[in-house]
């Protein structure tokens, strides 16, 4: 049976918006007006290179099975969907139109799961060790979660890499890494099947008898987003210097052994919350991956082109680790150079 599945961003959500549709499902992206007009009248193109392949596939929504369309967010419905993925920046949740749908489908209870970096506040409620945190001064705006219940509320490691290449129209999205989405799961077993229907029918497209990469993978455990952290600490904000901004590539193996060092770190936090070790990614096969990755991470270029506010997974690790007893010396450094960096963006009038 064809879902309907509402996604908050047009741009990293188009990714999974492309996957559902090959499925069969409809899925509809909350954008700019301007973006859904464009979306509206010519689909979506995602590139992606299937395995073996030298070069990138382009993938049409108008020739795919499910339809997409795109709305504005104060013409959106919620009474039509059965999920929703929060596919934006944590920071973009503070626009007006989009706290007043979120306040719409936070009434209607219906399950979000999340393909943020930044992880709403909800979803860390329902690990006891942050229960209590006080955790908010990480967020761009706290209060935007306060009427989600936690069991209602998932993350999605957003593994894949992906952009808008900038020359490109608002509606192309080009797939540089395409590992696999790794959601957690949410507290009704009701709303687990529906992701695990998802994850079975992604699964089962193939593109002229190909495997198509990028894949839903639903696991047991709360805490398999987390391996995200360490990745993202090692080498996104890393990214972010006090001067020009590198590459991720350059931010991991510039110092491969202080890289490893704040890796495990984060792993080890992770840990202490409790995660699994096999929920984990070594860290040698993300330094491997980190060699093709040879842009400058979101946040940086982000950082670099004047945004005011990113989302702070930074911040937010190092507040856990101070609660925990377990603050590092590394992870403290990148904080302050993100946090002086953002300042420089403050005018005084």
């Amino acid at each position: 049976m064809p879902r309907n599945i509402l996604i908050l961003g047009a741009s990293y959500g188009s990714l999974l918006a492309t996957k559902l549709l090959m499925a069969g499902h409809n899925a509809t992206l909350v954008c700019r007006r301007k973006t859904a007009d464009l979306i509206n009248r010519e689909g979506t193109e995602v590139r992606i290179k299937l395995r073996d392949e030298p070069d990138h596939r382009a993938i049409h929504s108008r020739d795919l099975p499910g339809t997409v369309d795109a709305k504005a967010p104060e013409n959106v419905d919620v009474s039509r969907y059965d999920l929703v993925v929060l596919a934006m920046q944590e920071p973009q949740y503070t626009n007006h139109t989009i706290r007043v749908l979120m306040i719409k489908i936070a009434a209607a209870k219906l399950p979000c799961l999340s393909l943020m970096n930044m992880p709403p506040l909800p979803y860390l409620k329902r690990i006891p060790a942050l229960a209590e945190m006080d955790l908010e001064a990480a967020y761009t705006n706290a209060s935007v979660w306060d009427r989600f219940e936690p069991g209602l509320v998932s993350l999605c490691s957003p593994d894949p890499q992906a952009f808008r290449p900038p020359d490109e129209g608002a509606n192309v999205l080009h797939v540089g890494l395409p590992t696999n989405f790794k959601a957690a799961p949410f507290a009704d077993e009701a709303h687990n099947r529906l992701l695990r229907e998802l994850e079975a029918d992604i699964d089962a497209v193939r593109l002229d008898d190909q495997d198509v990469p990028v894949k839903l993978k639903v696991f047991d455990s709360l805490f398999v987003p987390l391996a995200k952290w360490s990745m993202l600490l090692t080498g996104n904000y890393r990214c972010i210097t006090p001067d020009e901004m590198r590459s991720i590539r350059d931010a991991v193996h510039g110092d491969l052994a202080q890289s490893r060092v704040i890796y495990d770190h984060v792993d080890a936090i992770a840990r202490r919350l409790g995660a699994d070790p096999k929920d984990q990614v070594p860290f040698e096969k993300y330094a491997k991956a980190a060699e093709s990755l040879l842009k400058p991470s979101s946040a940086a270029r982000a950082v670099a082109n004047g945004a005011p506010f990113i989302e702070r997974v930074d911040l937010l690790v190092k507040l856990i680790a101070h609660q925990l007893g377990m603050p590092n010396a590394e992870i403290d450094e990148t904080v302050e150079i993100v946090d002086r960096k953002l300042d420089e963006r403050i005018v005084v009038s």
